[in-house]
């Protein structure tokens, strides 16, 4: 029994140290490949937008300021767009590693530099101006989630290598027209001194867990991959 309990740990081990070195193979030209420069540009923008309250130095209100960072948060959104664009696509799609992965993989570098960034333009915006954190944060999260969503159901449901372009184009037209037509009943862009400020970012938090479970569902694998490993299945 004891032999056979050492068989068994050393097969986990070794498996273990496989899947760890597969992911270490895999990181560094999966970084290579992100679209660091539409992110850059976007982000960039984004800055630009949050910062314009400080620059105004006078006359600035605190609707203006709200105004601001949610263009800036909507900037860096059609940049992250482009996440899933991928001239290799069809090549890594034969490879062991599931989509799930490979599509974490990409998001995971890019997490750190959106956390720094936001915080960048959180700080942009003059304190005795800047909007309630919490609430603004959760408006720019989920405008991040629905193009993250956006870019993994067409990768999903085309061959496309490069779906970001109409993925940052179906989300700045659903933003503006969602600003224009949204029901006031349902109001999601509404200011801190609102009385519907709470129940406008109830509804954010729905559409921020709607767009991270599209995200997951869109990253499974096609069923038919799963079942016949077909390898012109989409990936």
């Amino acid at each position: 029994m004891r032999g056979v309990s050492g068989d068994t740990s050393r097969a986990t081990g070794g498996d273990t140290n496989r899947a760890t070195g597969a992911w270490r193979a895999l990181v560094r030209p999966v970084v290579r490949t992100l679209p660091w420069r539409a992110i850059g540009v976007a982000g960039g923008l984004g800055l630009l937008f949050a910062a314009a309250p400080r620059l105004m130095e006078e006359d600035v209100s605190g609707r203006l300021a709200l105004n601001a960072l949610r263009m800036s948060a909507l900037a860096f959104a059609l940049g992250a767009a482009f996440l899933l664009d991928d001239p290799a696509r069809h090549t890594t799609a034969v490879v062991p590693t599931r989509r799930a992965v490979r599509h974490t993989l990409r998001l995971a570098p890019v997490v750190p530099v959106t956390a720094l960034w936001w915080t960048a333009a959180l700080l942009l915006v003059p304190a005795e101006v800047r909007p309630p954190v919490g609430g603004v944060t959760l408006e720019a999260a989920a405008a991040l989630a629905l193009a993250l969503a956006g870019a993994a159901f067409a990768v999903r449901r085309s061959d496309s290598t490069r779906p970001g372009p109409a993925v940052a184009g179906a989300l700045f037209a659903t933003a503006v027209s969602a600003s224009l037509l949204w029901p006031e009943r349902w109001a999601l862009f509404v200011a801190p001194g609102d009385g519907r400020w709470a129940a406008a970012h109830d509804r954010w938090s729905v559409l921020l867990c709607a767009a991270l479970a599209a995200w997951a569902v869109c990253g499974a694998e096609p069923v038919r991959r799963r079942i016949g490993g077909g390898l012109g299945a989409r990936s």
